[in-house]
């Protein structure tokens, strides 16, 4: 067994024992889900069993469930074009928060001149008088703003902002991929018309994710074209082992939800505390509603590179709240759109907790963190000296 401590839950969860047996027994059948013989029915049971299960987690029927290849397929599929509710209106265009994950910053199958920004707040929360605005300066939108955000944790006012976009004749696409299975929702109860989700934020196998539509939605048009699978909206043989995967972690993840949340919340607490014993500290998005897993930190001066790896020599795997492409680290967009200076933003560092951490993890990450901040305290101090 590892000695190592993993708190970087928020990049990915260790697969559960649930998701790993479900997918041994999926990888035992031979039939394809489109046949109609014994063994196509078989595989075409797990596929519907997961549907429903990942459905009723979110408060949705079975048909409006969506299986793609994960989070950033979903997400593309869901910005679509042409979209509306019921009888209303198409959407022509596309508004996105400032701190949407890259896949949803994108804009999908949107023109790049017809998507506009929404600005958030120094607190990482939607600027709803922007938005409002925005709606107010066009044809009717389609708006994607993330339930929480993946670096900062904070968590948008997400029925307050589909009442404003709806009032407007717009549409709401709400990307939920890390707030799954750490806080409870309803597609209904939010007044959301999309949803996404994606397996390996709650212990499923990478590589499978999902768009869950509201009732009345139409016109959601498949990104893929072929065979006609997923009732026309996503073509392709389903991977029935990472659904079945899927929706084994999703009944673990519901059933633990809320023992899982209070839990964590009482661990990022201590973990925030003893954060807080260094002089300068700031975490990120700290008076705002937040995931009760996530924590992201700086101290002024600190660079996230080495107190990442300063981590990792320690035993404990971490991420800063930076973004890395072809080798090179980039300021957070999050932070950057939080009107945060460049220096916060390049020392920002992400822990993320999940349902095996402990409160020895918790004590082993302070300590290592003592020691990062007790070099960083010295090094200033000759720097001034």
């Amino acid at each position: 067994m590892s000695d190592r401590v993993y708190l970087d839950w928020n990049a990915t969860t260790p697969l559960r024992s649930e998701a790993r047996q479900a997918m041994a027994d999926a990888w035992e059948l031979s039939g394809n889900p489109s046949s109609v013989h014994t063994e196509g029915r078989k595989a075409r049971r797990l596929v519907e069993d997961a549907r429903a299960t990942v459905a009723a987690a979110v408060g949705a029927r079975p048909q409006d469930v969506v299986f793609c290849s994960g989070g950033t397929e979903a997400n593309a599929l869901a910005l679509t074009p042409g979209l509306r509710r019921g009888a209303g209106q198409k959407v022509e265009r596309l508004l996105v928060s400032a701190i949407e994950h890259a896949s949803v910053l994108a804009g999908g199958r949107f023109a790049s001149e017809a998507t506009q920004t929404i600005k958030v707040s120094g607190a990482g929360l939607v600027d709803l008088d922007h938005l409002r605005a925005q709606l107010a300066d066009g044809p009717p939108a389609l708006v994607s703003v993330m339930l929480a955000n993946n670096e900062t944790g904070a968590v948008q006012p997400i029925a307050e902002v589909a009442r404003i976009v709806h009032e407007a004749g717009g549409l709401l696409h709400v990307d939920a991929i890390q707030a799954f299975g750490k806080i409870s929702f309803d597609i209904n109860s939010m007044g959301v018309d999309l949803v996404t989700l994606s397996a390996h934020k709650v212990g499923g196998p990478k590589g499978v994710g999902a768009v869950v539509l509201a009732e009345d939605v139409q016109g959601l048009e498949p990104l893929l074209r072929g065979g006609g699978q997923e009732l026309g909206r996503r073509a392709g043989t389903e991977n029935v082992a990472g659904i079945a995967g899927f929706g084994a972690a999703t009944r673990a993840a519901m059933a633990a939800l809320e023992a899982d949340s209070a839990r964590l919340r009482g661990l990022k607490g201590r973990l925030e505390g003893g954060l807080k014993l260094t002089p300068g500290m700031i975490v990120f998005s700290e008076g705002a509603p937040r995931l009760p897993n996530t924590t992201l930190f700086t101290v002024p001066g600190l660079k996230a590179e080495t107190a990442v790896i300063g981590f990792d020599l320690a035993g404990i795997a971490v991420s800063s709240g930076s973004a890395c492409s072809s080798g090179k680290v980039q300021p957070s967009h999050v932070l950057d759109a939080m009107g945060l200076g460049r220096e916060l933003a390049q020392g920002a560092v992400r822990l993320s907790l999940g349902w095996s951490t402990s409160e020895t993890d918790i004590e082993m990450a302070l300590k290592a963190w003592r020691k990062l901040a007790d070099a960083l305290l010295r090094g200033q101090r000759r720097n001034t000296a």
